[in-house]
């Protein structure tokens, strides 16, 4: 009896959590899937403007001239609304609905970045949207139930993750780090070695593709802010990146920190032990 009520109390707290991740998911998502219906609703009037505005004109050159260029107008609106829509549909029900991976490619790298961009322009929190980006790119890798070998997976972390005023620089080879324990860095190259995963620092963009290059991973978790990480992610496609978010309790890329416990998640749920 006793067992039956601790599994009842053990579903109730499981469910409370598993409700409150939810909650918290759909909170993040929720302003990226707004400004995704308004971005596709501009884009499909723009769309009929250009097409209706010199079909005037277009008439004088050819009779059917104006018949085409709504053609391939249609077809470019029917490209990206699909594209929209689709990425909508994945967020909402949590499953990789792209059939294409060419049209996944084309949202990630082209039509993220246009409607971050156009967002900003509508003076929405450009952190919080890319924020929703990165949230939506780990859906897609989830939804894909990927499963690699520990050898083939790599831990991407950014040189503010370790203290500024360090001796030590790790970049290059995280093995010079004396486990001091100032930093995140002795944790997260202790959690590498017990998984056997590749862990490298790096200082920017150039030096990660660098790596990515000669590693050659088949899944990479990367620590970086908001910023970084979309441009990471989208540099990385369709390499498939997992980000994770760092905190910077004493601003952007000073002594940053990281939760360990979000980078061994990741690794658990995509990686596996050898």
């Amino acid at each position: 009896m006793a067992g039956k009520v601790g599994d009842k109390t053990c579903n109730k707290a499981c469910g409370e959590t598993c409700a409150k991740a939810s909650e918290k998911a759909s909170s993040q998502q929720r302003p990226f899937l707004i400004l995704l219906t308004l971005v596709g609703g501009l884009f499909a009037a723009g769309a009929f403007v250009i097409w209706w505005l010199p079909s005037v004109g277009l008439s004088a050159i050819h009779p059917r001239l104006p018949y085409w260029f709504g053609l391939a107008m249609l077809a470019l609106v029917t490209v990206v609304i699909s594209g929209l829509g689709l990425l909508a549909l994945t967020l909402v029900s949590g499953r990789d609905l792209f059939i294409f991976p060419r049209l996944r490619g084309l949202v990630i790298k082209y039509l993220m970045p246009a409607v971050i961009a156009i967002g900003t322009v509508m003076r929405l929190d450009r952190d919080t949207l890319q924020r929703s980006f990165i949230h939506l790119n780990n859906q897609l890798v989830h939804s894909r139930n990927l499963r690699v070998p520990a050898a083939k997976a790599m831990i991407l972390l950014p040189h503010c993750l370790q203290m500024a005023d360090c001796a030590i620089k790790v970049t290059g080879d995280v093995e010079k780090c004396v486990r001091c324990g100032r930093c995140d860095i002795g944790d997260l190259a202790e959690l590498a070695r017990q998984r056997n995963v590749t862990l490298a620092v790096a200082t920017g963009g150039t030096l990660a593709r660098k790596l990515l290059m000669e590693i050659r991973p088949r899944l990479v978790v990367a620590v970086a802010c908001e910023r970084d990480l979309t441009s990471g992610i989208r540099d990385a496609y369709p390499l498939p990146v997992i980000g994770v978010f760092n905190s910077r309790p004493e601003g952007p890329c000073f002594n940053t920190r990281i939760d360990l416990e979000a980078v061994r998640q990741a690794l658990d749920a995509y990686v596996v032990s050898e």
